[in-house]
């Protein structure tokens, strides 16, 4: 008589796939690789990665006396569901790193490296790998080891199809050079770094906008762009300005020019700026005196929104901002612009209790 044996349940059949998650594995390796410099120490098959904090002195002069480790968290919010629908994953791993280092340089810290968390429905190693490339980019433009990360195959807690993404970034500061807000004093300017657009804050309100207005993600709209889709102008990806704060502070190694620095995310200008300043200071911004991307005056426009709304919401062409020494202001600019940033005189500090006052 013939065996009637069931055979038992299997990993795959409960919806997760090793051999996919090997061959994605695999993928991303060449793209990892090529941001790892002198620091990063051979690790294969190893459980993390490795990274020396300081350099050989006699080969690399670069020893640091008072070290201080910087680390934040962040991911890329909804704006992952614009990348879903546009099936479009070659910038979204840019906003990731993004909105993570540009945190740290806040603190006047250098990035070291970096690594990633990705949950998804299923692993489709192709999909995936885009958003690596664009994250192993990201890390290389600002000199930052992609040391490792984490993928998560989770077919009974995310729909079919989607993905969700956070970032991890760790950087080191010389104690003494860390950027202090009881450093700002009246008489100092505030400079404003122009944003590419929308970033990565405030798009449950912008995919809000195009659901309630009937707006095609795959369309161009005429009077906002007139060669990309709406989609591919909100996936414009968050502006990487670490490595042009790293540059910047890297010139001035005794002198402290830079009292204070603020990443402009949720909350926009007014609400990130203010934690920039002590209690004694005000930020006085002039209205006016700075460019806004189009992208906002189409968002307002389709979606009703009041001007304190879009204030409060999104950073308004302003992606961060630098308050320095009067006497150094114009200086600081042209080595911004230098790097490639669009450069604002956009206010002054004055006394005050610690807001910002735009008028």
């Amino acid at each position: 008589m013939a065996s009637s044996e069931k055979s038992g349940l299997t990993y795959a059949q409960s919806g997760v796939s090793i051999e996919e998650g090997d061959r994605f594995a695999s993928l991303i390796r060449q793209h990892m690789r090529r941001t790892h410099g002198p620091r990063v120490l051979s690790n294969d098959g190893g459980f993390a990665g490795l990274l020396r904090l300081d350099f050989n002195e006699k080969l690399f002069k670069r020893n640091y006396k008072d070290p201080v480790l910087v680390s934040c968290t962040d991911g890329v919010g909804t704006k992952i569901r614009i990348a879903l629908d546009m099936q479009k994953f070659d910038t979204i791993g840019i906003d990731l790193v993004a909105m993570n280092v540009n945190d740290l340089v806040v603190e006047g810290a250098e990035p070291l490296l970096f690594l990633d968390y990705i949950a998804a429905n299923r692993v489709v190693p192709e999909q995936l790998e885009q958003v690596i490339k664009g994250i192993a980019e990201a890390c290389r433009i600002c000199d930052a080891a992609l040391l490792g990360g984490e993928t998560a195959e989770m077919g009974d807690m995310y729909r079919e199809g989607d993905i969700d993404l956070a970032g991890f970034a760790v950087g080191v500061l010389e104690l003494d050079r860390a950027i202090d807000s009881d450093r700002v004093e009246p008489g100092d300017i505030v400079l404003g770094l122009a944003s590419d657009g929308v970033h990565s804050n405030g798009y449950s309100l912008v995919r809000a906008v195009v659901r309630e207005a009937g707006l095609d993600l795959h369309k161009v709209c005429a009077d906002l762009d007139e060669k990309r889709t709406l989609g591919e102008v909100l996936l414009t990806p968050t502006r990487l300005y670490a490595p042009s704060i790293t540059a910047l502070l890297k010139n001035y190694k005794v002198k402290k020019v830079v009292s204070g620095m603020a990443h402009i995310t949720g909350g926009g200008l007014a609400g990130n700026l203010d934690r920039a300043l002590h209690d004694g200071v005000d930020a006085k911004i002039k209205a006016g005196s700075w460019t806004v991307p189009p992208v906002f005056g189409f968002l307002q426009k389709h979606g009703g929104i009041d001007d304190a709304e879009m204030d409060r919401v999104f950073n308004m062409g302003i992606g961060y901002c630098l308050i320095v020494r009067p006497n150094f202001a114009s200086s600081v600019a042209r080595q911004l612009e230098k790097s490639g940033e669009t450069v604002f005189e956009i206010g002054e500090i004055v006394r005050g209790s610690g807001t910002v006052r735009i008028g």
